[in-house]
């Protein structure tokens, strides 16, 4: 578990950074559905926020992290209206964004299981826990935008986070110096995931066409 003050305010500086991110990608899929500003609004707040609220429901963990600092609200909600204000410009933006939810997705992942390793939760808790966080805000945000969530898709997105978790919890088992572990998971995680969108890598399909009536 990383308890270090410094290097826990370096991962809370990236967490907000990859949070506005994921909030201002979530604004650009409402306008693609043509939302109101309220809608917009909202489902940046529950895309940034609603992996780790399912998470902490699921290990009864209070308050929820938009409860006990709602200054996350702000940032998320913030991050909409400014995604709005400067919508004609976003698509050459595209790739930072695409780094910006990679490093989300990795952050969130780790936050998530330090969180569960807090609380002395077993190890398969801890990266599903890891997960959920990571990939669970997106998986909402699709399902209210009415499309496949990315998760049950063949590209690698959860695979990531549970390497990611795997690694970090993995390596705090064993003992290893926890800024050591926690680089080496930031490092294998975010590197997977650019790897796989630049290669377009993914995991197996599975297609079945028989009908059994």
């Amino acid at each position: 578990m990383i308890t270090d003050p410094t290097t826990l305010y370096l991962l809370h500086i990236i967490y907000l950074v990859a949070l506005a991110a994921e909030a201002m990608t979530a604004a650009l899929a409402a306008g693609r559905r043509s939302m109101d500003w309220v809608g917009v609004i909202l489902l940046a707040c529950i895309t940034g926020l609603g992996g780790g609220s399912v998470r902490d429901l699921l290990l009864d963990h209070h308050p929820l992290s938009w409860v006990g600092s709602p200054e996350l609200l702000l940032v998320t909600g913030g991050a909409a209206i400014l995604t709005i204000i400067i919508a004609r410009h976003m698509h050459r933006l595209q790739r930072v964004f695409l780094f910006l939810d990679a490093v989300g997705l990795v952050v969130f992942s780790i936050i998530g299981s330090n969180i569960a390793i807090g609380l002395d939760q077993p190890f398969l808790v801890v990266i599903a826990a890891g997960m959920i966080t990571g990939c669970v805000g997106g998986v909402l945000r699709d399902i209210l935008c009415n499309d496949v969530p990315l998760l049950f898709r063949a590209e690698l997105y959860a695979t990531v986070s549970v390497i990611t978790v795997a690694i970090f919890a993995g390596g705090g088992r064993l003992g290893l110096d926890h800024n050591l572990v926690l680089l080496l998971a930031l490092s294998a995680g975010l590197c997977l995931r650019l790897l796989a969108l630049r290669f377009g890598w993914s995991m197996p399909k599975f297609v079945y066409k028989h009908d059994l009536h």
